[in-house]
């Protein structure tokens, strides 16, 4: 199978020319930056993008076949969500390294098997995040977990099929967790 070749963003017809940058907000974890546009047809607008160092998602199943999940809430929808274990990258940090410091932060587990699913846009509309996705083999027994000081999680370990019917139902709907379980799915029972 041949991979997709895109060509560089300036050589679209889609191309919109930056025109200037502003930052609007500066917080913890993203920068809300208004950009002024030149669209294709010449008409001028403006975007506001939501800047990130990037983030992991992890699918993790133990040596019982049991996947892994934490359920937190999330305040920006304002209800507990049932998701796979994911944090944001640390500056400078590789991907693969933070997939396995989220893992024991959040579950205490270690991965003895990282495989790398792929990466992801989830909303491109607005945000430039990044999401590389895994596959991981967990050893028998978590550890001790170390959350970071604005963090509660609860771990639920699944059944495959329960994790399919909660993904049917939307008791699992979190697009970085749909996405990890697709990708896994399609690259075969292994990763």
């Amino acid at each position: 199978m041949q991979a997709c070749i895109r060509p560089p963003a300036t050589e679209s017809p889609l191309y919109e020319k930056t025109l200037g940058t502003r930052t609007a907000f500066q917080g913890r974890a993203l920068r809300l930056d208004v950009i002024d546009i030149e669209m294709p047809d010449g008409r001028r607008s403006s975007r506001e993008v939501v800047r990130h160092r990037g983030a992991v998602a992890i699918l993790a199943r133990t040596p019982d076949r049991r996947f892994l999940f934490v359920r937190q809430y999330r305040k920006a929808i304002e209800s507990p969500f049932v998701e796979v274990v994911a944090g944001s990258l640390d500056p400078g940090e590789a991907p693969d390294v933070a997939a396995h410091r989220e893992l024991r932060e959040e579950s205490g587990y270690r991965a003895i098997r990282l495989l790398p699913l792929g990466t992801i846009v989830a909303c491109p509309g607005y945000s430039e995040e990044r999401l590389h996705l895994f596959f991981a083999e967990l050893e028998a027994r978590p550890g001790a977990t170390d959350p970071d000081a604005d963090e509660h999680v609860e771990t639920l370990l699944m059944a495959e099929p329960d994790v399919e019917q909660a993904m049917l139902d939307e008791t699992i709907n979190d697009a970085k967790t749909l996405a990890c379980w697709l990708l896994w799915k399609l690259r075969g029972p292994t990763g």
